[in-house]
């Protein structure tokens, strides 16, 4: 027997997603209605009977039957009502028809078969993510790389490192990796905050600023301070009051796994069993032994069971979590650094009370601020939105693009990718996508973050089949979750490792680049900032081939449609009804050719790859 899912268009399967299209109530409270919406098509045969399965308290139970609520362009619009009886609730549509077939409908999809409860849509009653997050523009700066100002010839090289002219090629792996120095400070970001600005980014993120014995400061020596290197504590200030006064938001990194080795907390404690910063931690034989990061000496890790380390460090009034984001500061969040390892170790998992404690403080400071976790891993069913409001994962977004456009004539190895295969086709490249998005409640998944590369792994272009860069960034700019840029990205930089990536930024051309990406970015920036769906708009996928995907974010205002091939010969068709009410189709990649029911809508530009 032929499968509805075989013979029907993906265009015009049923569908929900949990975005305010289809649950209106986006920050429910305990105990409230909920009301769901789901949208069937004509196509599937006439319903005989739609429920949500729901759950409470552990327990699983079907609402009544949903009630129609209109019928348009063969489109039925159904709704049912749940209760929000516990802080974090999960439910899937149960679809029956007149000729006997039913479906399942979870987070990852349509299924003939029943499906386990851990792919579930997930709502709960943590929603409190600043509500200009959903539709930021990311830029991420590593300080040392990004820009040199006339203040940076002014500092002393520290005695740590091996300095290098800006021009120099970055040592990629070996000796000389942490050490080489190339300068750069806050006030040559200020000098280039105007760049910022025309190339569409709201939001600016600065890896660490810390005092440190390394050029990524994630090996802090104190807290309590910016590394005069960068400016000091006066660049900073000037750093944020200027990036505010043009509009950017601005968060900055924190390590809360560990401390660097040279910090002040640790050389109180290191062979001093008798310290009070002792219990900050793990130490053993005299405090002559400690856990770190992997084994890192240089990173020991915190030990979060010592309530003075949460209030020196979380909770106090005048703690690290609360300084910088006070005046004469001001910012407006952090990324946290490895939080997916903070407070876990052996048998202790303080992770969600860690996470819980940070969000509380920042959000008592200020409301308006917003905190994204770190996870180099799966971070869906660890990320509910009881902490950090978003993840900066590699799971749901990054590593299926990747492999997608993975070209396998390059030479190096991808060890970003991990085992398994690296090169996938457009039909896999959403089932992963769909696959590690769906434990994400919705309100998360609109503020993860979207790299294509970052600080710690390859440059996507490098790796990518030539072209593939501009139809993966128009990607960014129109998945669900926050666009990010690493820096240089816009200037078409390589780099075969995270060290590599690093490069610095080519100002004045000292090192090959391809500027005619800047007006890619800017162009997907603009299409971003003036079309709401791609905000908080829902995500329906139309069309999936080997070579190509289609799909729409839809809003109560708008529907923006989106295609993107990596082929350069793809045409794809999709039902007109599957798409009635889009005003303006965007083709915001070219390669590839749409046609619906008969007539071409969409066909411009050249291949991708």
């Amino acid at each position: 027997m032929v499968s509805k899912l075989d013979s029907i268009p993906r265009a015009l399967w049923p569908h929900h997603d949990g975005s305010a299209l289809y649950v209106a109530n986006q920050k429910p409270a305990l105990l409230e209605k909920i009301k769901l919406k789901i949208r069937v098509h004509a196509a599937f045969g006439k319903v005989k009977n739609i429920q949500v399965r729901f759950s409470e308290s552990g327990e699983a139970f079907p609402t009544p039957p949903a009630k129609l609520l209109s019928s348009k362009d063969g489109w039925s619009w159904y709704e049912a009502t749940i209760v929000m009886h516990n802080p974090y609730m999960n439910y899937r549509w149960y679809l029956e028809f007149q000729d006997g077939s039913s479906f399942w409908l979870n987070a990852r999809g349509l299924s003939d078969l029943e499906q386990p409860d851990v792919e579930d849509f997930r709502i709960n009653t943590f929603s409190s993510a600043p509500s200009w997050g959903k539709s930021a523009v990311m830029y991420q700066i590593f300080p040392d790389r990004f820009a040199r100002s006339a203040n940076a010839d002014k500092h002393k090289k520290p005695d740590w490192a091996l300095a290098r002219n800006w021009s120099d090629k970055v040592i990629a792996s070996g000796p000389g990796t942490s050490e080489q120095f190339f300068g750069g400070d806050l006030y040559g970001v200020i000098e280039h905050l105007d760049h910022l600005k025309s190339l569409g980014v709201t939001l600016i993120y600065l890896t660490p600023v810390f005092p440190a014995r390394s050029n990524h400061r994630y090996d802090a020596s104190s807290f309590d301070m910016v590394d005069p290197l960068l400016g000091g504590d006066k660049a900073l200030i000037e750093l944020v009051q200027a990036a505010h006064k043009k509009g950017f938001k601005i968060i900055g990194d924190l390590t809360s796994n560990h401390s660097g080795s040279a910090h002040e907390w640790f050389k109180a404690s290191y062979k001093k069993p008798g310290a009070k910063e002792s219990e900050f931690y793990y130490f053993s034989n005299k405090n002559r032994d400690y856990d770190s990061w992997f084994g890192v000496p240089s990173l020991p890790k915190f030990n979060w069971k010592s309530q003075e380390l949460r209030k020196r460090f979380i909770t106090g009034s005048k703690s690290i979590v609360a300084k910088w984001l006070k005046q004469p500061y001001g910012m407006d969040g952090w990324r946290i650094d490895v939080a997916n390892m903070t407070g876990r170790i052996r048998e202790e998992d303080m992770y969600l009370e860690i996470q819980k404690l940070m969000r509380d403080t920042i959000q008592s400071i200020n409301p308006d601020a917003i905190v994204l976790g770190e996870y180099t891993g799966d971070a869906a069913y660890q990320m509910q939105g009881e902490g950090w409001h978003g993840a900066m994962t590699y799971y749901n977004f990054t590593k299926p693009v990747w492999r997608w456009f993975y070209n396998p004539q390059v030479k190096a190895t991808a060890g970003f990718l991990g085992i398994g295969r690296t090169k996938i086709d457009g039909n896999e490249m959403i089932k992963q996508h769909l696959d590690f998005a769906a434990g994400f409640p919705w309100h998360v998944r609109l503020h993860n973050m979207n790299p294509l590369d970052t600080h710690d792994i390859p440059r996507f272009k490098t790796f990518a089949i030539p072209g593939a860069q501009r139809v993966a960034a128009g990607m960014q700019f129109t998945f669900p979750g926050m666009p990010v840029i690493w820096a240089g990205d816009e200037f078409g930089l390589d780099g075969t490792n995270g060290e590599e990536s690093r490069t610095p930024i080519p100002w004045n051309n000292e090192r090959p680049n391809d500027r005619a990406m800047l007006v890619h970015y800017k162009a997907f920036a603009k299409i971003r900032k003036e079309n709401t769906a791609l905000h908080d708009g829902s995500m329906r996928f139309l069309y999936v081939s080997a070579e190509l995907v289609a799909y729409v974010r839809e809003n109560k205002k708008q529907s923006i449609l989106v295609v993107a091939s990596r082929g350069s010969d793809t045409n794809a068709s999709i039902p007109l009804e599957s798409i009635r009410g889009i005003k303006q189709a965007e083709n915001i990649y070219g390669g590839a050719k749409l046609v619906v029911s008969g007539k071409e809508i969409l066909s411009r530009g050249s291949a991708a790859g």
